[in-house]
This record gives structure tokens, sequence and C-alpha cells, in this order.
């Protein structure tokens, strides 16, 4: 049993490489991407990674077609584009007093449209689907100090800003009147929520970047109640994820960025299930004790 388990579960790491460097930087990612998206649910804001990770799409593209698939280019390119984005759209609202979200669209749609334009005026089909889709087990030694340096910075940004975007997550008016500058704590969230998307997708692609980082923080509020908990679930379904999806692509032959969003989307949808938070079933069997 011990030997299968071997077999199945940790033969394939230490027997190629690039298996290796692809479960360390999916680890990576999953250390500090899902507490961002925690933080994006409670404020409700979980479509704002999907629309930065498309906002990155022409800051990509340009560093593409400056210099290839250069990881450094394309980071550099994704960064500012991500960045302008996001803060941009930040700083719009709180300018003009119209809705962050409005912004983010408009801003989101005219990237999104650009970054097509851009790569289809010189890209391959190769390239297009590396742009989009990852490659996580092409992930080189660039790539992969990218997704540890981000990882790092992003924890120990989060160390010394997890109260105050606690308290803006739950009190924003009692945070304004303590002085505790939120807009200045929500464009630092915004830019790093950026870094993460950008580190995300050299495995995953821009399609599929906010995979790690949403997915395990929607399926975490059926486990834990307070920000604590669930931060601790989402870490612990995105690990999971992405040893597992890993596996899954390596013994079944399937894409290995696809692989594991989807074992996060089951993740999910047994949360939904079986979550002792408010999941459907211990909702029934309440419900029919209760009945009973």
């Amino acid at each position: 049993m011990l030997a299968l388990l071997h077999d199945y579960a940790w033969a394939p790491f230490a027997e190629f490489g690039f298996l290796r460097r692809a479960l360390i930087g999916c680890l990576a990612l999953s250390l500090a991407a899902p507490p961002l998206g925690v933080f994006l649910v409670l404020r409700r804001m979980s479509l704002t990674a999907d629309v930065l990770a498309h906002g990155i799409l022409p800051g990509i593209a340009a560093g593409f077609l400056v210099a290839g698939l250069s990881v450094t280019a394309m980071s550099i390119g994704g960064l500012v584009a991500g960045l302008a984005v996001g803060i941009g759209a930040g700083a719009l609202s709180r300018a003009t007093g119209g809705r962050e979200d409005a912004a983010l669209a408009a801003l989101y749609l005219v990237a999104l449209a650009l970054g097509v334009t851009l790569i289809s005026t010189r890209a391959g089909s190769v390239e297009l689907s590396h742009l989009l889709f990852g490659s996580v087990l092409g992930v080189d030694d660039p790539a992969l100090l990218m997704m540890a340096g981000v990882a790092s910075l992003t924890l120990l940004v989060l160390a010394f800003a997890w109260r105050p975007l606690v308290l803006e997550c739950f009190d924003p008016g009692f945070a304004a009147a303590a002085g505790a500058r939120g807009g200045a704590w929500h464009m630092l969230f915004l830019a790093l929520v950026v870094l993460n998307v950008l580190a995300a997708f050299q495995a995953l692609g821009t399609l599929m970047a906010v995979g790690l980082m949403m997915l395990p923080a929607v399926a975490a509020r059926h486990w834990g109640r307070s920000v604590g908990g669930m931060t601790y679930a989402a870490v612990g379904i995105a690990l999971v994820s992405a040893w597992a999806g890993l596996l899954f692509s390596y013994h079944l032959d399937l894409p290995s960025g696809p692989a594991i969003v989807l074992v996060a989307g089951a993740s999910w949808v047994l949360s939904v299930l079986a979550g002792p938070v408010d999941g459907l079933l211990p909702r029934l069997l309440r419900r029919s004790h209760l009945t009973g």
C-alpha cells in the first residue's frame, strides 16, 4: 500500500525535475494568493481578480512583441498594465465619486481588446496558447524565482497590513474615523493582487491565473467562520489542489494548468455540499433534526 502510494503520489516529482519546479512554483502561489482571495470575497470583489488577470494582457503582449517569450519582459509589461488597470480604477472612482467596479469594467475591456490585438499581430498558435493558458510544466528558474519572490513579498506585506485590511472589510466607517488611511491600504492590496496574478500567469496563463486565488477562497467560507480560519482553509485547499492537479495531469495526460483549477473547483463543490459552515448537507441535517 505504501509502495503504491509512493508510486502515484511522490515518484513523478522525484523522477522529473520539471515536475518538481512546477510543484514548488504552485505551492508558492498557493501560500500567497488564497489570503488575497479571502479578502476579495469579504469585500465582495470576487470578480476583481479575474478583471485584473485580463488587464495584464496588453502589457504581457507588449513584452512578448519586444523580447519574445521572455519572463522578465512580459513580467514588467504585465506589471505596468495590471497596476494601470487596478490602481487606475481605484483612483478614478475615488476622484470622480463613481463606482470602482464600473471603472474596472471599462479599463478591463479596453485592456483586453488591446492585448488581443497586439498578440494577433505576431503570435502563432503555440505562443498564443502559452500566453492564454500558461505552461506550468515549462516553469523555468527565472519564473520560479519570480513566484517565490512574489509569494514572500505578499506574505511579508500581509503581516503588516492584516489588521487594517480586516478593519476596512468589516467597518470601513470606523477605519476612516480612526485615520487608518483605507485608500492607501486598498491601493496596496490591489497591487498585491496584480503581482500574484502576474506570478500565476507563467503557470496558469491569463485566462486561469485567478484559479488558485479565488476557488480556494470561495470554498474556504464553508470551513471557517473567522478571517484567520478561512485563510488557513483556503491555503490548505490550494496546496492540495496544486499537488493533486499535477498528479492528475501526469497520470491521466491532462493539461496541467486546467487540471489544477479543476481540482480546486472540485474542492469548492465538495465544500458547498459538505462544508460545516452553511454547507448544503449539514443544513439539511440540522433542518431535519429540528423538524423531527
